[in-house]
């Protein structure tokens, strides 16, 4: 093979997962469609769990400033102040600069992005997949062992493997634009209007405002018909203030339709971000969940292509991040509906606003929209951290009295396995290739002795409250332990 894995995209999502696949060992190419790096910024934030995610690979101080973000469905805020853990998002981080941060990163790890490199077909065959590509020499082709599609909601590749996107048609249209020389009143969350209109302006950087408007009745519209004029005249009807003398640096449309391919893996290919899932941006979620796939997927794939997975890893992706993607969409259906629809569904809007005065309603929806209630299938157990993420923030008291953040040790994307108990990291040390062990003074919470860590920071295996033992599920994710003949230097099973 010409490479392990070929990644088509190099957005936030297409990166980090090149990324994370670098991290674990494989050879990693980026196919760019684009012949530069976009100007501008169809998201500008990211959810708790999304920050976590690049805190675990120290990226986050990266981004520089950033906004704390509140919580709120469709327009029905929540109090986040009722909660000991902190569950808001971040806002005001332009898509370019994330992009920018993890292309920095991607040529630190060494990760090759191909830009002017349009995919035009693909191949796949039992041993690998074929992808042909028109670049700036002209036509030629790569052979990989897999491909990982984060070419967006367009995406070609999904397109070219067959798998079906289902999902609700678009209703309403959205206009949007990054503008320069305007002094409007900024409404960082959207402003809700009577009838159902809304409109938002929040500042990136550099002097650029985003504005989003949309006008009851605004139906979906191509975005290569929008002007800025036109846009402008929605915003003064609906707010009384004029834009027109702004500098237009970047005009696009959206719709309300929610899709969520019908596959997430098809053989050697996968998808991951807008490639598998699109909705309205009503609560800042795409770009979230996409690199949340990332995380998710990366370590898997590096460990497969590496030859360490065990059977049946690479069908963890889907099982685990699809029902995120579908309930991604529906949340993002609720919200717009909540948002948009005018007067009769203030009843609706009234009860949930009495139910997330209650703690635990609003946890629940806090959790879901943060993404820190995620919580994956581990096996049988009943400790409450079995199968959800282990805080990156938090510290642990080691031996000789320092205390480690947790996300220092997860910025290799290995395992960690934390523990105070010796046996338990006797029995981790044939896996030293793979895991890292913590020995600590203190457990990691009161009752809990050992904790195994997968890659992207979800826990695998506690002690108590695990039902198999800790070399099941060291087998299960990491898989069978080598002996150093088994492996050749750059880690690798010789065969």
């Amino acid at each position: 093979m010409a490479t392990d894995v070929v990644v088509v995209g190099a957005g936030p999502v297409g990166l980090m997962t090149a990324c994370e696949l670098r991290l674990g060992g494989a050879d990693v190419v980026v196919y760019e469609r684009l012949p530069a790096p976009p100007r501008e910024s169809r998201g500008a934030g990211f959810t708790r769990r999304t920050a976590e995610c690049f805190d675990q690979r120290g990226l986050l101080a990266g981004l520089g400033e950033m906004e704390s973000a509140d919580a709120h469905l469709g327009g029905v805020r929540i109090d986040l102040g009722m909660f000991e853990e902190d569950h808001s998002g971040v806002r005001g981080v332009s898509q370019y600069r994330t992009e920018r941060m993890l292309e920095d990163w991607a040529a630190e790890l060494g990760v090759p992005v191909r830009r002017g490199y349009e995919v035009t077909g693909l191949d796949e065959a039992p041993d690998g997949v074929t992808v042909s590509f028109a670049g700036p020499a002209g036509r030629g082709s790569d052979t990989a062992a897999y491909l990982v599609a984060c070419d967006g909601g367009r995406s070609t590749v999904r397109k070219l493997t067959g798998i079906a996107f289902p999902g609700s048609p678009p209703t309403r249209g959205f206009y949007t634009a990054d503008v320069t020389g305007i002094q409007t009143r900024r409404r960082r969350i959207v402003e809700d209007l009577p009838g159902g209109s809304m409109v938002l302006a929040m500042d990136l950087e550099n002097g650029v405002t985003r504005v989003v408007v949309h006008e009851r009745g605004m139906a979906p519209r191509d975005r290569g018909s929008l002007t800025y004029a036109e846009l402008a005249d929605a915003w003064q009807r609906l707010t009384g203030e004029s834009i027109h003398h702004g500098r237009c640096r970047w005009l696009s449309c959206f719709t309300d339709a929610s899709r969520v391919a019908g596959e997430y893996r098809r053989g050697r290919v996968f998808l991951a971000g807008d490639a598998a899932h699109v909705q309205p941006p009503a609560m800042a979620q795409g770009l979230s969940v996409g690199v949340q796939d990332a995380v998710n997927l990366g370590w898997k794939l590096a460990a497969t292509v590496t030859g360490r997975a065990p059977g049946g890893l690479l069908d963890t992706y889907q099982d685990e991040r699809r029902p995120i993607g579908r309930q991604l969409a529906r949340n993002a259906a609720a919200a717009i509906e909540l948002r948009l629809t005018g007067q009769e569904m203030d009843p609706v809007r009234d009860v949930l606003g009495e139910l997330v005065a209650c703690k635990d309603a609003a946890g629940h929806l806090a959790g879901m929209l943060s993404g820190l209630d995620i919580r994956y299938d581990m096996g049988p157990g009943d400790h409450p951290l079995l199968g959800k993420r282990i805080p990156p923030g938090q510290r642990l008291t080691l031996a000789d009295g320092t205390r480690p953040r947790i996300a220092g040790l997860l910025h290799t994307a290995r395992g960690l396995l934390i523990t105070t108990v010796g046996s338990f990291a006797d029995q981790a040390r044939p896996y030293a290739d793979r895991i890292d062990t913590v020995t600590t003074a203190q457990p990691l919470v009161p009752g809990l002795d050992t904790a195994l860590v997968r890659p992207d920071g979800y826990i695998a295996w506690t002690h108590p409250g695990t039902h198999d033992d800790l070399t099941h599920a060291l087998n299960r994710w990491f898989g069978t332990a080598r002996t150093a003949a088994a492996s050749g230097s750059d880690g690798r099973l010789r065969v």
